[in-house]
This record gives structure tokens, C-alpha cells and sequence, in this order.
């Protein structure tokens, strides 16, 4: 879990990415160099990311009407913790599944031209976008956790400052 103010940031997430996909696309060229097939994909991916981000937004909407002020029953700050621990994984998981596609999809650039390719970059650019929404809603749920520092009185920080100055 990220306990900066602004938790996990989406530049974070790209980076995520970057590496993993610069790392398995070396590691699939070698695969592939050696002879030996891709792996294969399934659309049953999809749906597994899909209920993945739906939970993690169900499980997210008490911790935001707690956060609002709006919840009808009090909510166990355990359980806001592990949302946002989940949200922060859910995050960073899908920012890496899709580095590990979008590194698939530019092995296979060079036989774009052959349709069964063609088919399998088409299958593997539809997992990464729901990759990327996994990705997206484990970001909208940790913003959804964040709760603003209380608003401080400026002079009182300026009496302060000058007190341990004396």
C-alpha cells in the first residue's frame, strides 16, 4: 500500500507499464526466437477483469459515502484500509497486464499482414483496455479513499514558526 498523500499516481502507472512491457517483450522475442509459440490468450480474461473492477467499485462505494459524510451505518476503518489496499493493487496489476500485452501486440506487428495475427493483436488490444480499466477503476477507488487534511489556520503555523525561532 502507498502511503503518500496522493497515493498511487497515473504517471506510476505508465511507467508500470514501460518496464513490464519492455521486460517481456526481451522475454518473448527469446521465446519466440527459440522456436517456440506465444502465449495464448482468452477472452475469458476480459470478463475476469471486468467482475475484478466491478468488485472493487462495489466494495469502494461505502468508503466513499463514509469519506462524504453520507454513509448510513458506520463502516469498520479496517475495511477502508483493505479497499484501498485493493484498489492500489488492482491499480498496479492492471498498469503490468498491460505492459505484458501491449508487448505481445508489438511482437506480433511484423505479420500484421497474416489474418490470424491480425485476429490475435485484435484479442490481446481488447484484454489490454481492460487492463487499463482495471487500472483506472483501482485509481478512481483510491481517490474515492482519500481524505483531505483539515483546513489549518495559516497564522497559526506562522505563530508557531517564530516561537521555536526564539
Amino acid at each position: 500500500m502507498v502511503n503518500g498523500a496522493e497515493g498511487i499516481r497515473a504517471r506510476v502507472l505508465v511507467a508500470v507499464a514501460v518496464v513490464v512491457g519492455g521486460a517481456s517483450w526481451v522475454i518473448l522475442k527469446l521465446v519466440a526466437g527459440g522456436g517456440r509459440d506465444l502465449p495464448s490468450t482468452s477472452w475469458l480474461a476480459v470478463f475476469i477483469f471486468i467482475a475484478l473492477a466491478l468488485g472493487l467499485y462495489v466494495a469502494g462505494r461505502p468508503v466513499k459515502r463514509l469519506v462524504a459524510g453520507r454513509a448510513p451505518r458506520p463502516l469498520n476503518p479496517l475495511y477502508a484500509a483493505r479497499v484501498l489496499a485493493m484498489a492500489q493493487a488492482a491499480a498496479l496489476a492492471g498498469a503490468a497486464i498491460v505492459g505484458w500485452y501491449v508487448a505481445q501486440i508489438v511482437l506480433l506487428l511484423p505479420d500484421a499482414d497474416i489474418p490470424s495475427q491480425q485476429v490475435q493483436m485484435v484479442v490481446l488490444g481488447i484484454l489490454a483496455v481492460a487492463a487499463a480499466g482495471l487500472a483506472a477503476t483501482g485509481l478512481l477507488v483510491q481517490r474515492w479513499c482519500r481524505l483531505d487534511e483539515p483546513p489549518t489556520d495559516p497564522f497559526q503555523d506562522d505563530r508557531r514558526d517564530q516561537r521555536d525561532a526564539d
